[in-house]
């Protein structure tokens, strides 16, 4: 009598699942070995229990067999890879494409052009996007206006405190001024007053004339010479002309 069909499902018994996981890793490993050996062919076996312990077979060791299919899955990845990436850039150059013809549609329209293919729900939907743009570029404008004229007025108060203290300042140093100019003019009053006060004269503040007339001047031939006649003196006023015999040499 022969063994019957085994159902493919999971073994709910713990022990006979131990088991029947021995016995098949044991001939799962032994047709692995077979199979390298006699076909000659690379084999690489790994199997993890349900506990999480590792077996492995390796024909010529598991890590190489693994780093062999490294090289031959990334080579298979980069077969393929451009046609890939031809693909995509192609269907985003049409998205791109498709959304700038958009774009330029909409602005010509907002700016009035090209609205004869338009229906009228389409320029209703235009009309309120232009009525929204328009208030909402008003709301703006006054929040701008506002923050200006805000800062103008803080600037203002500004300079007012600024005029404020220069004016309180300049007063001080006025009346600081004029206590020392007062001051001065006693002083010097008392000191003029004081005739046997000789360490600082006064000098009188009448305007001295002087003639500074310094242009240069050439005078030839002879010098006249005015006296005037003093008191008790017998030299009557005459006009005496002091003649010399010195002659230029440019004369000659």
């Amino acid at each position: 009598m022969g063994r019957g069909r085994v159902e493919m499902k999971r073994i709910e018994n713990k022990i006979n699942r131990q088991v029947t996981f021995s016995k098949r890793r044991n001939g799962l490993l032994k047709k692995a070995y077979e199979l390298s050996v006699l076909c000659d062919a690379e084999v690489a076996l790994i199997i993890f229990s349900s506990r999480g312990k590792l077996y492995e077979f390796g024909s010529v060791g598991l890590e190489r067999t693994i780093e062999r299919y490294n090289r031959c899955y990334n080579c298979t990845l980069s077969n393929n890879k451009p046609e890939e990436t031809t693909q995509s850039w192609c269907q985003e150059v049409t998205k791109l494409k498709s959304k700038y013809e958009s774009l330029v549609r909409t602005n010509r329209n907002l700016l009035g052009e090209d609205l004869g293919e338009m229906g009228v729900k389409e320029l209703q939907a235009l009309e309120r996007q232009l009525e929204a743009a328009l208030t909402a570029t008003r709301q703006r404008k006054t929040q701008v206006m506002m923050e200006e004229m805000e800062d103008l007025r803080k600037k203002e108060r500004q300079l007012g405190d600024i005029n404020k203290q220069l004016k309180i300042k300049f007063e001080t140093e006025g009346h600081a001024f004029k206590t020392f100019q007062d001051l001065w003019a006693n002083s010097a009053a008392s000191v003029a007053g004081d005739p046997n006060n000789s360490e600082y004269p006064v000098e009188p503040s009448h305007p001295i004339s002087l003639d500074c007339n310094t242009e240069p001047f050439l005078q030839i031939g002879f010098q006249q010479h005015y006296y005037v006649q003093g008191e008790g003196s017998s030299v009557s006023k005459s006009n005496v002309a002091g003649e010399t015999n010195f002659v230029q040499g440019w004369v000659l």
